[in-house]
């Protein structure tokens, strides 16, 4: 049996404010969300569509991801403008207004901020209800609590990021792995400035497809979404492949030597 309502309740003192919270959004959302999805994929931003094969994130899984607020924001972003609800558990530096910046629908984002030892309780019970959560493990979970969790994810549709620490190690059953890494921030100049955003290398690898795709974008775009950027180095490549063209060079080129036959 997974963690549901009725552990939640034991193991929540009457003046845990926070684990009243949690249990009492439950009961909200589930008046509204249904008791499982049938979405065999979730939607990615269409800067992310490259990544994945299936280009959306699978539906009853669990994804590995870098500890980075602007990657799980980012990850976050497409379902909740299709209007999903989403969750985010145990990343208390993650703000509103920074969610509000990618594009989130606030009024469907759950923020669990510190769940303490109970992060574990916390994410089965709102999968049964959210489509979509993201969560900072509080420690290392058993095996036996991870197959669980996983169950309840198969049985409930959902899908759940994890972000990867030296506390709580890999993740296991983990359909695939989603890394920020190579940011650079904008707007920061030597001790002054102003953060605009960031870009960054976004690598994904799944056990589909265990060779690693990458996308460099700006996070968030200048529209609030996640930016894909253009490889400089592959862009520069192209121009000069094509200006290498006979038809490129100018009017002065010397016409080929032997002209192309066309087949009638």
């Amino acid at each position: 049996m997974g963690i549901g309502l009725d552990a939640m309740t034991s193991i929540s003192p009457a003046g845990d404010t926070r684990a009243g919270e949690v249990l009492r959004l439950r009961r909200e959302i589930s008046r509204m969300q249904r008791r499982r999805s049938d979405l065999p994929l979730l939607p990615l931003d269409p800067a992310f569509s490259s990544l994945l094969p299936e280009q959306g994130l699978q539906t009853g899984t669990a994804y590995t991801v870098s500890p980075s607020p602007s990657l799980v924001l980012a990850l976050l972003a497409a379902a909740s403008r299709k209007g999903l609800w989403c969750a985010v558990v145990g990343m208390p530096t993650l703000g509103v207004e920074a969610a509000a910046a990618f594009g989130i629908e606030l009024p469907r984002l759950i923020l669990v901020p510190e769940p303490g030892d109970r992060w574990l309780a916390v994410t089965s019970a709102l999968a049964e209800v959210v489509p979509l959560i993201a969560v900072a493990p509080g420690g290392r979970a058993r095996d036996a609590d991870a197959s669980r969790l996983s169950a309840r994810l198969r049985d409930r549709g959902a899908t759940l990021l994890v972000a990867e620490s030296s506390t709580s190690g890999a993740w296991p059953q983990s359909e695939g792995s989603i890394r920020l890494h190579d940011q650079h921030w904008l707007g920061i100049g030597e001790g002054w400035g102003l953060i605009e955003g960031s870009t960054a290398t976004v690598t994904a690898k799944t056990r589909q497809s265990p060779t690693a795709s990458s996308v460099r974008v700006r996070l968030p775009g200048s529209d609030g979404a996640v930016e894909a950027l253009v490889d400089e180095q592959a862009a520069a490549a192209t121009v000069a492949e094509l200006t290498a063209l006979p038809a490129l060079r100018g009017a002065d080129a010397s016409p080929a030597e032997h002209p192309l036959a066309v087949a009638g």
